[in-house]
C-alpha cells in the first residue's frame, strides 16, 4: 500500500482503504488512489451524559453517555483503520455498537472505539454520535473518560491527541430526591447544614488549632515592636530558623521581646513531641520540648497566635500553654504512581503537614499505572515502569491512564525522583520532623513493576543472557483469571517464583540505602497487600509448585507464605512490616459470603496494619483487628480518603465509591467509636474496642489517591481545609460533646465546639495561608441560601469568609455588594464567597421573587432553585 508518513500530527496520505467487494470488481490490478484521512487534531469530541426522559426507569446505576464526533478537517475520516482511545476510571459497557462503532478495553482503564464493518466513514464537517450506557451512576466530571487520541493503524506507534471537552453535568444521580447519599444538594440544603455554626466575634475564636491540651490565658498583652531576638542552642538550629520565618520583616530588627527555645522536661508529659509555650508581657515567650520536635510544635501554635499579616499594631497575647498529641502516629498519605507530582509539590504539602503537627508522611510510590523510585542496578523500573503514553510493541512503556494521554512526556503520566529527590525529599521532611514511610505496592497493584521487570527479562534473554529472569515477577505460563479494582489482568507479583523475593530484596534494600544516606534510618517500610484480586495466582504453575514444597493448601496460605518472606527482609534490614489491612487479615467465608478475620499467624510478628475498610459489612474490621493484637492505623475511607467528593452535585470533584467526605464527616470521626453517629440496629453485632484494643490503635491517617488529582491545584481542592480536621482528630482529645450521654447536651456541645473550629478556619488559619503569598487553592465551598419572609439569607460553612452577590444575574465578582445581612432585592440572587485574595468559589442562586413568605423546611418546594455552578 502507498502511504507518505507525517510528523507532528500535522498530515498523513494513506490509501482508503477499499471494501473487499469494492475490490473484486477491479478488472485490473490498479494502484488504489492516496487521499490524507483526517487530521486527529482538527477533529472535535465531545462528551455529555443523556437527560433521562421523566417516564424512562434506567436499571440501578446506569448512566446513559455519548460520545460526539465531529469531522472539522477537510479531509474524511476513513471507513476503517484507525481507533480512537481514551481513558476512564469506571467499568464500560465493552462489545457495544453504535453507529458502526464497537468499544473496547485494551488495558486497565484504557478503552477505544474502532470502526466496525459496517462503518462507513465520517465525512468533512459530519457529525457521529456513539451512545452507550455505563454501568455505574457517573454524574461528576471527574469520573467522565478523558485524554482521548486518534491512532491510524498504518502509523501504529503515533497518536494525536483529539480536542476534547465534557459538557457541563447538570444531574445528580438522584435529582430531588431525600435519604440518599447521592441526592442533590440544594443552596437550602446547604444552608441548613451551616446553620449547625454561629459567626463568632474575633475575640470567642479558639485561639490555637489544633486544640491544646491546657491552656490558661492571661490578662494582658505582648507587643511586637521589632523582630524577637532568639536564644537557642546549635542543636535546635532548624527550629530557630522556623522561629525567625515567623516573624514578618516588616518589623523592625532588635527591639522585640525574647523568644527562647530549649529543649527540657515538660511538666507531666511523657511524649517526646510535648512543648510548653508561654509567653508574658515581662518574661518574652518561652518554649520547651521533650525534644526539638516538641520546640517545633510550639513554635507552630506560636504562629497560630501571631496577629494576620498586616495588623497595624501586632501584639501576642499573654498565655501558658501545655500541650502533647493524643496520637504518637499523624498521617498523611500522598500518591504520587496514579498522577505524578513533582518534588516541589511534596515540599509544599511537608510544610503543611508541619503546621497542623502531623509527623508521618505516607508516601505512596508505585502502583499500576506508575513507579516513582529511581532503584540503582533497574532501571527498567523508570525508563518504563515510571513512562505512560501510547505503544503499538509491548514493553516499551505502561499504557496512558487518567487522562494521561499517549505523549510519554506528559508531566503527570510520566515521572519519577532520581535518588538524590528522594533523599532531599527525606532530608525536608526530618526538618520538619516528619518521618517518610515508603510504600512499595504488592503483591497486587504491581503492574508497573511486573511489565518493567518482563521487559528487562526479555531484553536480557534476547541478549543471551543467563541471568534474565532473576528479577522476573509473573509467571509467563500463568493462566489465572482475574480482574482487579482498577481492571487488570496483568498486575500480580507471583508469590511462587524465588525472583520476585530476589526483586524485593533489593528494592527494600536500596530503599533503606537511601534513607541511611539522606540521614534518617526507615524505622518502617510499607509493603502494600491491598485488593488481590481474586482468582490471581490459581492457574500458576509456578505458585502450584511452591504450595507443593511448602505444605500449603491454599491461596489464602500461598498470601501468608508470601508475606512470611516479606516480613524476613523486611526485618533482615531492620524495620518493621507496616501494609493495608490485608495483611492482618485472612480471607474465609461466612454464610456463603466473603469475610475478613484477623489472620492469627501475624500477630507476632509486629505488623502495623493500615485499615482502610469501614464499609457496611466491615465497620468494626478495625477494632477486631486491634483486639486480635494488631497494631494499626485508622484510615477509614468513609471518614479519611481525602479523594472523595464532598458531595454528589456533578460540580463537586473527586470520587464516591467510598461514599462522600465533608469537612464535618473528617470533624466529627471520634477514632474510639468509629459508628458514634451510626443508627443503633447498625451497631448490634459490631466488636468495640477494648482497652487492650485501644493500645494498639498508633494513630489516624488521611489519604489522597490521586486519579482525579492531574495538576497541584486539584490536590489543594481535595485536601484543604479537610486537613485541619485530620489534624484536630489526630492531635486533640476527644471533644466534650463525644461523651456525653444526653443528647441535647451532646447537640449544644458540639455546636460550641464546630462553631469555634470552622470559624478559627475562616477568620484565621486560611486567611493566614492567603496573606502569607502562597500558593493554595484549597476549596472555597459554595454558600448556602434561603428564602425567608422575602429575603435571602445566606451563610457559609467556615462564617467569616467574604461573601458577595448580584442581583442581576451576573456572575459576583471581587467588587461586588458585601453580604452584612438579608438580601431585600429581587431576581436572581447570585451569592458566592471569596478568599482574602479575591479568588472566588462556586455561585451559589436562588430565585428571590416579589410574594413574601416565612422559610420553613418542609416547604423546601416552594424555593425555585438552582445548583451551585462553577
Amino acid at each position: 500500500m502507498s502511504k507518505k508518513m507525517w510528523t507532528g500530527g500535522a498530515a498523513i496520505a494513506l490509501a482508503l482503504l477499499a471494501a473487499p467487494a469494492a475490490l473484486a470488481d477491479l478488472a485490473e490490478p490498479a494502484v488504489p488512489a492516496v487521499v490524507s484521512p483526517a487530521n486527529g487534531a482538527r477533529m472535535q469530541l465531545r462528551w455529555e451524559m443523556q437527560r433521562k426522559p421523566a417516564d424512562q426507569q434506567l436499571p440501578q446505576g446506569g448512566s446513559p453517555a455519548r460520545f460526539i464526533l465531529t469531522n472539522s478537517d477537510r479531509q474524511p475520516l476513513p471507513a476503517a483503520g484507525w481507533s480512537l482511545y481514551f481513558t476512564g476510571i469506571d467499568r464500560m459497557p465493552v462489545g457495544v455498537r453504535s453507529n458502526g462503532l464497537v468499544l473496547e478495553q485494551v488495558a486497565g482503564g484504557l478503552f477505544r472505539l474502532r470502526p466496525a464493518a459496517e462503518f462507513k466513514g465520517l465525512a468533512p464537517g459530519q457529525t457521529l454520535e456513539f451512545a452507550y450506557r455505563h454501568r455505574d451512576a457517573v454524574f461528576m466530571p471527574s469520573r467522565s473518560p478523558s485524554g482521548p487520541y486518534l491512532v491510524y493503524d498504518a502509523v501504529p506507534d503515533a497518536g494525536v491527541p483529539l480536542p476534547y471537552t465534557v459538557a457541563t453535568l447538570t444531574e445528580p444521580a438522584q435529582r430531588g430526591k431525600t435519604g440518599s447519599p447521592h441526592s442533590e444538594v440544594t443552596p437550602e440544603d446547604t444552608y441548613w447544614r451551616n446553620a449547625r455554626a454561629e459567626l463568632l466575634p474575633a475575640a470567642k475564636l479558639p485561639p490555637v488549632l489544633p486544640t491544646p491540651l491546657r491552656l490558661e490565658p492571661g490578662a494582658g498583652r505582648l507587643p511586637l515592636a521589632g523582630r524577637p531576638t532568639i536564644n537557642a542552642s546549635a542543636a535546635l538550629a532548624s527550629e530557630a530558623a522556623l522561629a525567625r520565618s515567623l516573624f514578618p520583616a516588616t518589623l523592625a530588627a532588635g527591639g522585640g521581646p525574647q523568644l527562647r527555645l530549649r529543649v527540657g522536661a515538660v511538666e507531666g508529659q511523657a511524649s517526646l513531641e510535648a512543648y510548653r509555650l508561654a509567653i508574658s508581657t515581662s518574661g518574652g515567650i518561652d518554649i520547651v520540648g521533650n525534644s526539638a520536635a516538641g520546640v517545633a510544635y510550639g513554635l507552630q501554635t506560636l504562629r497560630d497566635l501571631m496577629p494576620l499579616p498586616g495588623a497595624v499594631a501586632p501584639d501576642l497575647p499573654e498565655l501558658t500553654i501545655v500541650d502533647a498529641p493524643r496520637f504518637g502516629y499523624r498521617g498523611f498519605m500522598l500518591d504520587v504512581a496514579r498522577n505524578f507530582h513533582g518534588k516541589e509539590t511534596v515540599f509544599k504539602w511537608l510544610d503543611l503537614m508541619a503546621r497542623f503537627k502531623l509527623n508521618k508522611f505516607h508516601f505512596h510510590l508505585t502502583d499500576d499505572e506508575g513507579w516513582r523510585i529511581e532503584i540503582a542496578g533497574l532501571p527498567e523500573l523508570t525508563t518504563i515502569g515510571a513512562v505512560r503514553g501510547h505503544s503499538a510493541k509491548p514493553g516499551v512503556r505502561l499504557d496512558p491512564a487518567y487522562g494521561s494521554g499517549p505523549d510519554p512526556r506528559d508531566p503527570h503520566g510520566s515521572g519519577h525522583y532520581t535518588r538524590e529527590d528522594y533523599m532531599e525529599i527525606v532530608r525536608y521532611a526530618q526538618a520538619r520532623h516528619i518521618e517518610v514511610i515508603p510504600e512499595i505496592e504488592m503483591p497486587g497493584h504491581a503492574r508497573a513493576a511486573v511489565q518493567a521487570m518482563e521487559a528487562r527479562y526479555r531484553r536480557l534473554k534476547a541478549a543471551g543472557s543467563r541471568d534474565a529472569a532473576r528479577y522476573l515477577l509473573n509467571d509467563l505460563d500463568d493462566r489465572s483469571e482475574y480482574v482487579s479494582a482498577q481492571l487488570f489482568n496483568d498486575n500480580v507479583i507471583n508469590p511462587g517464583l524465588e525472583s520476585s523475593y530476589t526483586f524485593i530484596e533489593r528494592v527494600v534494600k536500596e530503599i533503606a540505602a537511601l534513607h541511611r544516606e539522606a540521614g534518617a534510618p526507615l524505622k518502617t517500610i510499607h509493603m502494600g497487600g491491598d485488593e488481590l484480586a481474586n482468582g490471581a495466582w490459581e492457574q500458576s504453575p509456578a505458585s502450584h509448585a511452591m504450595m507443593r514444597r511448602h505444605g500449603l493448601e491454599t491461596s489464602a496460605d500461598l498470601w501468608d507464605y508470601f508475606y512470611d518472606r516479606v516480613d524476613a527482609i523486611v526485618r533482615k534490614h531492620g524495620m518493621v512490616t507496616s501494609g493495608w489491612e490485608e495483611l492482618a487479615a485472612r480471607k474465609t467465608t461466612l454464610d456463603g459470603g466473603s469475610k475478613l478475620i484477623p489472620n492469627p499467624r501475624f500477630t507476632r510478628n509486629g505488623f502495623i496494619a493500615y485499615v482502610w475498610n469501614n464499609t457496611v459489612g466491615a465497620e468494626d474490621l478495625a477494632y477486631r483487628l486491634a483486639n486480635a493484637g494488631y497494631d494499626i492505623v485508622l484510615t477509614p475511607v468513609t471518614r479519611m480518603y481525602f479523594d472523595m467528593a464532598r458531595n454528589a452535585n456533578p460540580e463537586e470533584h473527586g470520587v464516591n465509591w467510598g461514599g462522600y467526605v465533608e469537612l464535618d464527616t473528617v470533624y466529627d470521626f471520634i477514632p474510639f467509636d468509629i459508628m458514634k453517629d451510626a443508627p443503633e440496629a447498625a451497631r448490634v453485632g459490631k466488636d468495640r474496642l477494648t482497652d487492650y484494643g485501644k493500645r494498639r490503635v498508633r494513630g489516624i491517617q488521611a489519604n489522597l489517591f490521586s486519579e482525579t488529582a492531574r495538576d497541584p491545584a486539584r490536590i489543594d481542592y481535595l485536601v484543604m481545609p479537610r486537613l485541619a480536621a485530620l489534624a484536630e482528630r489526630a492531635w486533640a482529645a476527644d471533644p466534650e460533646w463525644a461523651g456525653a450521654a444526653d443528647p441535647v447536651k451532646a447537640a449544644v456541645l458540639h455546636r460550641s465546639a464546630w462553631s469555634g473550629f470552622v470559624n478559627a478556619l475562616g477568620q484565621r488559619v486560611l486567611p493566614r495561608l492567603d496573606l502569607e503569598g502562597g500558593v493554595l487553592a484549597y476549596r472555597i465551598a459554595p454558600p448556602g441560601l434561603v428564602l425567608d419572609s422575602g429575603k435571602v439569607l445566606a451563610n457559609h460553612v467556615l462564617p467569616g469568609m467574604m461573601l458577595r452577590y448580584t442581583s442581576d444575574g451576573s456572575e459576583p465578582t471581587a467588587a461586588s455588594t458585601p453580604v452584612t445581612g438579608p438580601i431585600a432585592e429581587r431576581g436572581t440572587i447570585r451569592v458566592a464567597a471569596f478568599d482574602r485574595t479575591g479568588r472566588r468559589g462556586p455561585v451559589a442562586s436562588i430565585e428571590s421573587r416579589l410574594e413574601a413568605f416565612s422559610f420553613a423546611p418542609q416547604q423546601e418546594g416552594d424555593c425555585r432553585h438552582r445548583r451551585a455552578s462553577p
